[in-house]
């Protein structure tokens, strides 16, 4: 599958048309913020290119772009942790999508197993888990 989505063609456009035209980085990246659609907590950050985001816009399952593997990823199709969207949203000059989701499986978001990637606080400059 090759995604394509139209540019805008000016910053009124881009910022007030309807029009999904999504502005991914020089590596053809859009950055993605997960939030849990009920409770909204923020869940974790990834990247998505072109093809991830037509096949969550058209699964309603969160694809992302993996970077190190450098492949298209599905959402816990291995570890169970399927996010389904129930809204995608994009910032106001289309550079970043925000998706609210409903976590499967263990309910968990992070390869580490903790339901949110964002489970550490900084206090006093170190990190600290926090539940």
């Amino acid at each position: 599958m090759t995604a394509t989505f139209p540019t805008a063609p000016d910053k009124h456009a881009l910022e007030h048309g309807a029009a999904l035209a999504p502005r991914f980085d020089a590596n053809g990246l859009i950055a993605a913020v997960a939030t849990h659609a009920g409770t909204g907590e923020v869940l974790m950050f990834a990247w998505m290119n072109a093809e991830a985001l037509a096949r969550t816009l058209e699964t309603r399952e969160a694809h992302y772009f993996s970077r190190s593997r450098g492949e298209l990823w599905h959402k816990g199709a291995t570890s169970g942790q399927v996010q389904v969207v129930t809204e995608a949203r994009i910032d106001c000059d289309q550079d970043c999508v925000w998706l609210k989701v409903l976590p499967q499986g263990d309910g968990g978001a992070c390869h580490t197993g903790a339901r949110s990637c964002f489970y550490r606080i900084v206090a006093d400059g170190k990190l600290v888990e926090q539940p």
